[in-house]
């Protein structure tokens, strides 16, 4: 059975869905508060051309996710699954970003519980690509329940600090 790289996903605080062209807005709303983007890489984001480009790769990327707050379908950030590999039984899941008004919880929490249920009908392990200045990301991952795993090269090419989950591990627990 082949991956499906964009699912609907459904859970009590977030819905998931394929990214589109006419959510390039309401995703620009979200993604310009450069504070999302204070400890990645690539701050330019948080520009209307920086976003335009990374948006513009999001959709060609066949694996795009928008994210809703399912209380209201407001759009709240987005993510991918990337790099789907039969022979490894893996998949990256990344590129993810929530609005400030979801961090810190139960948001995320929720949103990779969701992409993880999915990802392991497909695979074995899923892997998670976090630079090595993202400390919010990194302990992020770990919240969830993510094993650090050396490093590898991400789709840029820049060294990135790899989150390992498999299928069968004890997830974290939701935090309150």
């Amino acid at each position: 059975m082949a991956f499906d790289l964009q699912p609907v996903l459904r859970g009590e605080l977030v819905l998931i869905r394929p990214l589109q062209a006419a959510d390039h807005a309401a995703l620009y709303a979200v993604a310009c508060d450069p504070m999302i983007w204070d400890q990645h890489p690539a701050k330019e984001r948080a520009t209307p051309q920086g976003f335009a480009q990374f948006f513009r790769e999001s959709l060609a990327s066949g694996g795009a996710l928008v994210v809703s707050d399912a209380a209201n379908d407001r759009i709240i950030g987005a993510t991918r699954f990337h790099g789907y590999s039969d022979c490894r039984s893996e998949i990256e899941i990344g590129w993810t970003f929530l609005a400030r008004s979801h961090w810190g919880g139960r948001y995320n929490f929720e949103l990779k519980q969701l992409l993880l249920r999915h990802a392991f009908r497909f695979v074995r392990h899923v892997i998670f690509l976090v630079d090595p200045g993202n400390l919010r990301s990194q302990r992020a991952m770990e919240k969830i329940g993510g094993i650090r795993d050396g490093t590898r090269p991400n789709a840029a090419g820049r060294q990135s600090v790899v989150f390992r989950i498999s299928a069968g591990s004890e997830p974290g627990r939701a935090p309150r």
